[in-house]
C-alpha cells in the first residue's frame, strides 16, 4: 500500500468511525502538499461514488493570521458536498460533528465556469450570479487539530458544514473589500472582520482557487458555491450554541447547535 493509500485509509477510519485520529504528518513526516491533494481527492472520490455530489469548493487560510499560524504562505482549499451543506432554522447537532468551529464568509454561486490559469477579479465578477452571507462550520477528524498544512489539505481543508443565506446580492453591487462582518456567540459581540482581511478581496480568493485548481485540471463550474475564507477568527461550537453574522451589504445570517 503506497502513501495515499494509507493516508486515504487513516482519514476513512476516522469518518466511518467517527474517532479523530493522529496527524497524517506524524506519521509521514515528508508528506507533501501535492500528496495531501491526492488524499483529498481520493476521499471525495470515494463519498462521490457512495451517492454525495460535489456542488462547489471552499478556500481556507485566506488570512495572514493562519498562515502564520501554520507557517504558509498560500491559502489551501477542499470540497463541499451536498450533504454539507445546513438549510436555514434547521438546528445542527453536535454529536456527529468531531471538534467543530465556525467562521463567517463571503459566499459566491457560479453562473459561469471559472477555468484557471490565468483568471482575475474580474473574471471572477462575471462569472458569479450572486453571493450571499455564509457560515462554514469547519471541523477535524486530526485530534485536538494538531494539523500542519499538509494535514488539513488531506482532511478536505478541515471541512465540515456550511450554511448560505437566503437573501442574493449582485456582485456588482456590492463593495466586496470594504465589507464589514460582527461575529456574535450566545448573544455576545466576539470579533470583527473585513473583506481586506482575505487577501485584500474575497474575489481574489477566488480567482486564486481557479488557477489553484486548473494545477490539478480540476475547474469552477456553474452552479457551484464557493466559500471564499473566513473573515474573522473561528471560534469553538459546543451544544447549545447560538451564532450570528452581521455583514455590511448583506445582512445577517444565524446559526443554532443542538
Amino acid at each position: 500500500m503506497n502513501l495515499i493509500d494509507k493516508g486515504f485509509e487513516h482519514l476513512w477510519k476516522a469518518e466511518t468511525e467517527k474517532v479523530t485520529v493522529a496527524p497524517l504528518t506524524e506519521m509521514f513526516p515528508n508528506l507533501t502538499v501535492e500528496e495531501a491533494y491526492q488524499i483529498q481527492l481520493k476521499v471525495i472520490e470515494k463519498k462521490v461514488q457512495q451517492g454525495q455530489r460535489i456542488v462547489g469548493k471552499k478556500i481556507g487560510l485566506t488570512s495572514l493570521a493562519m498562515q502564520q499560524l501554520l507557517g504558509v504562505d498560500q491559502p489551501d482549499y477542499g470540497h463541499l458536498l451536498d450533504r454539507m451543506e445546513v438549510k436555514k432554522g434547521q438546528p445542527v447537532p453536535v454529536e456527529g460533528l468531531f471538534r467543530p468551529r465556525i467562521e463567517a464568509e463571503v459566499a459566491f454561486v457560479l453562473k459561469q465556469d471559472l477555468r484557471g490559469p490565468g483568471i482575475t477579479i474580474e473574471d471572477v465578477y462575471e462569472a458569479t450570479d450572486y453571493i450571499v452571507p455564509s457560515f462554514e462550520v469547519v471541523d477535524s477528524r486530526i485530534t485536538n487539530w494538531r494539523i500542519k498544512l499538509a494535514d488539513t489539505i488531506a482532511d478536505n481543508a478541515s471541512s465540515g458544514l456550511f450554511l448560505l443565506g437566503e437573501q442574493k446580492f449582485k456582485v456588482e453591487d456590492v463593495d466586496l473589500p470594504s465589507i464589514k462582518m460582527d461575529l456574535y456567540k450566545n448573544g455576545e459581540y466576539m470579533n470583527t472582520g473585513y473583506g481586506t482581511d482575505v487577501l485584500g478581496n474575497p474575489a481574489f480568493c477566488v480567482a486564486w482557487l481557479a488557477n489553484k485548481l486548473a494545477e490539478y485540471n480540476i475547474y469552477l463550474n456553474a452552479g457551484e458555491v464557493i466559500l471564499s475564507g473566513a473573515l474573522s477568527a473561528a471560534l469553538d461550537v459546543e451544544k447549545g450554541d447560538h451564532f450570528r453574522a452581521v455583514f455590511t451589504q448583506l445582512g445577517e445570517i444565524e446559526i443554532q447547535f443542538i
